[in-house]
C-alpha cells in the first residue's frame, strides 16, 4: 500500500466497532494527550487500563506542572479534531458548549512575508475549534476517565519490568512507595523527555536511533480580554521565513472565556522577554496590524510567559535492532516538532489511530510491535517533512538535510508562494499542513508544474 493511502487510512473518521479482548491489563505511562488518547483505544482490548501520571487530574483548565509549555499556544489541527470526535462522539459540540471558540469561515487572516493570503481557505465539514491546551486536554481527560475500565493512578513512572526478553509491566513511585504493576502492554506517553530509551538500554536492548534538528525557538504568549468591537477578523497568523528578512512567527487566537491568546516568536538570538512593554512593542513593530490593535487596545490578563525549545527530535523505533515485546510509545515520546506548526496534539491523536489499527490486526503480543511502529513512522514522517523542511531554510539551522534537499526546497518554496493567491495550490497545501494528507500528495507532476509556474 502506498504511503499516501496508508496515511489516509490512519486519518479515517470512521470509529471502529466491537471489542476484541487481547489482554487483561494495559498500562499507560503519562496522562497528557498521547496517553489520554491511547487509553480509550486500549479499553476496547483490555479488561483494565491504568493511566499512571504524577500530575493531579483535577487541575481543571490550568496548565499541568508536567507540561512546561502548557501556557503557550497549542493548535489542534483538523486531523486531530477528527480523531477527537472519532474516539469521543459529540466532542465538538461538548467543547463548544464548554466555551470553545468557533470562528466563522474565512475569519482568520494569514500573512506570509508581509503578503496577505487571498486564496480561499479550505472549507471543512466540521467547525474549526480554537481553545487553550488545558481547556482541550481537560475535556479529553474527562471523557477518557469516564470509560468504565480506565482508571487513573497517581504516581511517577520509574521503570519497566522485563522477563524473558519482553516487557511484562512497569514500576512507579506512588503514595505507598515503589509499586510494580503487571501488564501485557505498556504505552510510553511520557513526552519528549521520556526515559524509555534509557530503560531499554538498562535491560540490554539497543536504544532506538534519535534524530535531532537544532531550531533554537523562543516564544512568548500573553492573554488579553477580547473586545467584540475588534471587527470581523477573528484571528491572525503571521509567518516570516528567511526570505522575508528576520524569521518570525506570530498568532492572535480567540480562546474560551472571551480572551485573546497572542504569541510572538523568534529564533536563535531573537528572544522575546517577559516584559509586558516589550511584548506590546514587538506586536506593534514586527507583526501585522491586528497584533498591535490587540496589544494596545485590550487589557492584558496575567504575565507574559516565555518558552524555549532547543530542537525538534524523533526516536526511530522502527529502526531499533532488538525491540522487546510488550511496549510501545506515542506522542512526543516518539517525536516532537517545532511547536509553531501545531502538529503535537494532532500527531498524538493519529498515533492512537495507529494503535487501534495495530490492535485490530490480530497481533501477536508476544512479539515486538513493529507493525505499530511502521504505522507511526508514516505519521511522524508526514509531520517531520513539513516542519523540518521549513526550518532548514533558517540561517542558524544546519541540518540534517534530507536527500535531494536543494530541489525539494525549491519546489516547496514555489508551492508556498503560489498558495498565497492560487486557490487550487492553497487547497492541496492546506490539506497537508492540516495533516489531512501526506506531503507526498504534493508531488504529482501536474501539481508541481502548476505551483512552479504560479509561484515564480
Amino acid at each position: 500500500m502506498s504511503t499516501t493511502r496508508t496515511f489516509a487510512e490512519i486519518c479515517t473518521d470512521v470509529a471502529p466497532t466491537g471489542m476484541r479482548r487481547l489482554m487483561s491489563r494495559a498500562v499507560v505511562l503519562g496522562g497528557s494527550i498521547a496517553g489520554l488518547m491511547a487509553a480509550p483505544v486500549l479499553s476496547d482490548h483490555a479488561d483494565e487500563v491504568l493511566i499512571i501520571e504524577r500530575d493531579p487530574q483535577d487541575t481543571g483548565a490550568e496548565p499541568r506542572p508536567g507540561v512546561p509549555q502548557g501556557s503557550q499556544v497549542h493548535g489542534l489541527l483538523p486531523a486531530g479534531q477528527i480523531q477527537f470526535e472519532r474516539w469521543f462522539p459529540g466532542f465538538i459540540q461538548e467543547a463548544i458548549a464548554a466555551g470553545a471558540v468557533v470562528p466563522p469561515y474565512g475569519a482568520f487572516e494569514f500573512v506570509m512575508n508581509g503578503s496577505l493570503r487571498t486564496a480561499k481557505p479550505v472549507r471543512l465539514e466540521q467547525p474549526g475549534l480554537v481553545g487553550t491546551r488545558p481547556f482541550l486536554e481537560g475535556l479529553v481527560r474527562r471523557r477518557t476517565l469516564a470509560v468504565p475500565n480506565i482508571r487513573f493512578v497517581s504516581g511517577r513512572a520509574e521503570g519497566l519490568i522485563v522477563e524473558d526478553g519482553r516487557v511484562v509491566g512497569a514500576r512507579y513511585e506512588g503514595d505507598q512507595g515503589s509499586t510494580e504493576v503487571r501488564a501485557e502492554l505498556v504505552v510510553d506517553g511520557m513526552g519528549r523527555s521520556s526515559r524509555l530509551s534509557d530503560w531499554l538500554e538498562g535491560h540490554g536492548f539497543a536504544r532506538p536511533p534519535m534524530q535531532r534538528m537544532g531550531i533554537k525557538l523562543n516564544y512568548a504568549t500573553a492573554m488579553f480580554r477580547r473586545d467584540p468591537a475588534m471587527g470581523d477578523t477573528w484571528g491572525s497568523i503571521a509567518f516570516n521565513d528567511a526570505s522575508g528578512g528576520v524569521p518570525r512567527i506570530g498568532g492572535v487566537n480567540p480562546v474560551e472565556g472571551d480572551r485573546w491568546l497572542v504569541l510572538i516568536a523568534g529564533y536563535a538570538d531573537d528572544r522575546p522577554s517577559r516584559d509586558p512593554d516589550e511584548f506590546t512593542e514587538r506586536c506593534v513593530r514586527d507583526f501585522p496590524p491586528m497584533f498591535g490593535q490587540v496589544a494596545t487596545g485590550c487589557e492584558m490578563i496575567g504575565p507574559v510567559i516565555t518558552y524555549h525549545q532547543a530542537d525538534s527530535r524523533r526516536r526511530d523505533f522502527h529502526e531499533a535492532r532488538d525491540l522487546p515485546a510488550g511496549v510501545v510509545a506515542a506522542g512526543d515520546a516518539v517525536a516532537s516538532f517545532n511547536p509553531i506548526y501545531g502538529q503535537g496534539m494532532t500527531s498524538a491523536a493519529l498515533h492512537a489511530s495507529c494503535l487501534s489499527a495495530y490492535l485490530r490486526s490480530d497481533p501477536d503480543l508476544s512479539r515486538p510491535a513493529r507493525r505499530y511502529f511502521d504505522l507511526v513512522r508514516v505519521v511522524v514522517d508526514a509531520a517531520w517533512q513539513t516542519s523540518t523542511l521549513s526550518d532548514l531554510g533558517l540561517e542558524h539551522v544546519d541540518g540534517p538535510y534530507p536527500p535531494g534537499y536543494a530541489l525539494i526546497s525549491r519546489i516547496s518554496g514555489r508551492i508556498a508562494r503560489a498558495s498565497i493567491s492560487d486557490d487550487a495550490v492553497n487547497h492541496k497545501l492546506s490539506l497537508v499542513t492540516m495533516m489531512l494528507a501526506h506531503p507526498r500528495s504534493l508531488m504529482s507532476p501536474s501539481f508541481v508544474l502548476r505551483a512552479m509556474l504560479r509561484g515564480a
